[in-house]
């Protein structure tokens, strides 16, 4: 590789980054910055990028905000120092769920971050299962989506659990559902869930399709909270599965999601580090994949200017 260099955005952003780097054997990009008294940031780049292709890669921790501020300010250093190509990596994309307008007079969030970072002077945004495929539509630059999808079936066909049901948490997730037992090579099931009277919660009252006395994995692309994964674990377990495992690739885990998750009846509750999870959420049920490594080979590729179609075979092998 030549003329590159990868930055982190800010200290959240570290250990991601140096795995990056680590993966590439590259030295991680110096950057200075700290905030004045008026809470200002200021970012200076500490080496020479001139005609080099940067990436800048950006966790978003909370505060969310406080992360976009300082990409967009790093991202319009790199500009005015020369850099031939900036390049954002985005393991978890910000306001990802504000994606369309469903009720009156609300902001469609997900493509507002978009122009934003192509206005600040961003060339390509690398990113990874976002909540909604149309997002990658809501830009002019190229937008690269990864998936960890593969990374999560991976590690469940290298447990070789036997007797396996993919179960769908409601109807909206049954195409992702579906084609987790293709690669499976399992039956799947589909948790029904109804609203009673004027009551804004579905609630789930049965199952569709056979879970007796089989191992249960249920997928999603983020796990926030983590209530609508809970309720499924709670009925599937109910409709007398052996066991149940989770996975999902972006551990939002807020609020009292953790303790949820301690308390359930859940085996293993499987994610990647799309979003670094701290030590105090790491408990005995928790599995962290690094991503990492699927990151590092996409930025080779973009560099050495060849394809990534084929890019999961090829880490997966």
């Amino acid at each position: 590789m030549e003329n590159i260099k990868i930055f982190a955005a800010s200290e959240s952003a570290k250990d991601f980054t140096q795995e990056i780097c680590d993966y590439l054997n590259l030295e991680m990009g110096k950057i200075n910055s700290y905030k004045f008294k008026n809470d200002n940031n200021f970012v200076q780049i500490g080496e020479t990028v001139r005609e080099q292709d940067v990436y800048i890669v950006q966790s978003t921790t909370p505060p969310v905000n406080e992360r976009l501020m300082e990409l967009f300010i790093i991202i319009d250093a790199m500009k005015r120092a020369s850099a031939r190509r900036i390049n954002v990596v985005l393991p978890y994309f910000p306001y990802s769920r504000s994606d369309k307008k469903d009720q009156p007079r609300i902001p469609v969030t997900a493509k507002l971050v978009a122009q934003l970072l192509e206005a600040s002077g961003a060339s390509r945004v690398i990113t990874c299962d976002l909540h909604n495929p149309a997002i990658q539509a809501y830009f002019n630059i190229q937008c690269d989506k990864l998936s960890g999808e593969y990374i999560l079936e991976k590690y469940f066909q290298d447990k070789k659990l036997d007797n396996l049901v993919v179960v769908a948490t409601d109807a909206g997730s049954s195409k992702k559902a579906y084609k987790y037992s293709e690669y499976f090579k399992c039956p799947m099931a589909l948790i029904d869930k109804r609203r009673t009277g004027n009551d804004d919660n579905a609630k789930a009252i049965n199952i569709i399709g056979d879970v007796q006395d089989k191992n249960a994995l249920i997928f999603d692309d983020e796990i926030s909270t983590g209530g609508t994964m809970m309720e499924a674990v709670r009925i599937v377990k109910s409709h007398g599965a052996k066991a149940v495992y989770a996975g999902c690739v972006h551990p939002v885990l807020c609020g009292d999601a953790i303790e949820k998750i301690k308390n359930s009846e859940l085996e293993e509750f499987v994610v990647t580090n799309t979003i670094p999870v701290e030590d105090e959420k790491r408990i005995d049920k928790l599995t962290v994949l690094s991503i990492a490594p699927l990151f590092g080979e996409t930025i080779k590729r973009n560099n050495e200017a060849r394809p990534i179609d084929d890019l999961f075979r090829v880490i997966d092998e």
